[in-house]
């Protein structure tokens, strides 16, 4: 029998967390990925959708958005599917700026980092998001706040 480690969730491009296994001859099967548990691309384009349907509805977040051509909206979508579905290991390939790079010079506040939490619960709401998916996705927003939230 072999011991070896199992990876239980990846999420912004690193493990979370690591579960010992013991397996015999046979191989387990690998862990679902927070993208597969997630619902697949389809799942994150929804999501997207719906999540910036509500940032640029928001009175606080507006701002962010305004002077933005179709065009533009449109890139950022992708930009942002592409980067939900790489980051919870899909097979995205995500060729946007990292996190402090796209939000460098846009001052964001923590009122404001928390207006677009709220909005991304009321989403995780919509779509009946599982307490265990809801968990990981905080872990992933936890490990990206300090690229984006700049200003006191």
């Amino acid at each position: 029998m072999v011991t070896r480690f199992l990876a239980v969730a990846t999420l912004a491009g690193a493990v979370l967390a690591f579960t010992p296994a013991a397996v015999g001859a046979q191989d387990a099967p690998p862990a679902m990925t927070l993208y597969k548990q997630l619902g697949g691309y389809d799942a994150i384009a929804a999501v997207t959708d719906d999540l910036l349907a509500r940032l640029t509805a928001d009175p606080k977040l507006a701002k962010f958005f305004v002077g933005l051509n179709d065009q533009h909206k449109a890139v950022l979508r992708q930009r942002f599917v592409d980067f939900l579905c790489f980051k919870t290991g899909g097979p995205c390939v995500y060729t946007g700026a990292d996190m402090k790079t796209a939000h460098a010079g846009l001052g964001i506040t923590e009122d404001e980092w928390n207006a677009a939490v709220a909005d991304f619960g009321k989403t995780e709401d919509k779509f009946d998001l599982p307490q265990p998916l809801r968990t990981q996705l905080a872990a992933f927003l936890a490990q990206i706040k300090p690229d984006i939230v700049t200003a006191p």
